[in-house]
């Protein structure tokens, strides 16, 4: 999803109500601003970012699993 918004006098821009919902922006939520080159992310504050980070990434296929095989493989190899 692509949004914009412009730049206030004081430097204030106005997160679209799309992303507000879907990401929980409440009056009062602390956000954190990351530069990556030219991009600047604009990302909420956790208090426990290792809580909130659970479940991201996809259980299946393990890539524990794929690395383990591909260990296997090498070695046949050697």
């Amino acid at each position: 999803m692509e949004k914009a918004s412009k730049v206030t006098v004081k430097g204030q821009v106005l997160i679209p109500v799309e992303i507000r919902k879907r990401h929980h922006f409440e009056p009062g939520s602390e956000v954190r601003f990351v530069e990556y080159g030219n991009v600047v992310l604009i990302a909420p504050v956790v208090a426990d970012p290792v809580a909130a980070a659970w479940g991201v990434l996809p259980s299946e296929p393990s890539l524990a699993d794929e690395l383990l095989e591909e260990r296997k493989r090498d070695r046949v190899r050697e």
